[in-house]
């Protein structure tokens, strides 16, 4: 898959947040998110399985853009850019962080959830980020009141967001997309159906 724009914001309306136990699940569950809508696919650095499963998936489903989320040291980024991922999710960010994923030669986005956060990155040319966690950080009306003094800014709100909240999100003109796991029920990846996975997936992507 070819990227639109260099912009992550810009690939989907929903970015799935994956977190995968078993690699053998990576293909099929990977398969059904891109045939239902939703290619750009993030992969969480949170289970032993986890690069193994972006090396699997940038294997063998070409429509997908896998990404790695919960990026939290430069060795993360250097780890997941050698399996494969496509661009880079942080629930925070540091200098030394923020240089590495600045090196790494893909798309990334690093995670706030103060309006400080947000200046500091500007100041050094970021103007993409994760806000996070959204919903317990200030959800839409936080968002909305940082949209006045900081315009340039543009953020992928992820933390409890659901198919009910996701589009009073995406109406925010400073929102470019929403991280969720909400098409990825746990019972459904338990019970490898990825038919049901699929579906939810189909009602995300209808979202924009």
């Amino acid at each position: 898959m070819a990227y639109p724009s260099a912009s992550v914001l810009d690939l989907a309306p929903v970015i799935p947040v994956v977190v995968v136990e078993d690699v053998a699940d990576a293909v099929p569950l990977a398969r059904a998110l891109v045939t239902g809508g939703l290619p750009a696919i993030e992969v969480t650095l949170r289970t032993p399985a986890a690069l193994d499963a972006i090396r699997a998936i940038a294997a063998e489903v070409p429509d997908a853009a896998v990404g790695a989320g919960t990026v939290i040291s430069a060795q993360g980024v250097a780890d997941s850019v050698g399996a494969g991922a496509r661009f880079l999710v942080s629930p925070g960010w540091t200098e030394t962080l923020l240089g590495a994923m600045q090196e790494s030669g893909v798309p990334f986005l690093p995670g706030v959830s103060t309006t400080s956060e947000v200046v500091a990155l500007l100041e050094r040319g970021v103007s993409e980020m994760k806000f996070f966690p959204a919903e317990a950080a200030g959800g839409t009306a936080y968002l909305k009141s940082l949209g006045g003094p900081l315009p340039q800014a543009r953020f992928c709100p992820t933390g409890g967001i659901s198919l009910t909240s996701a589009p009073s999100y995406l109406a925010l003109p400073n929102v470019g997309c929403v991280g969720g796991s909400w098409m990825l029920p746990t019972e459904a990846i338990a019970a490898k159906d990825w038919t049901r996975v699929e579906k939810l997936t189909r009602e995300a992507a209808a979202l924009r």
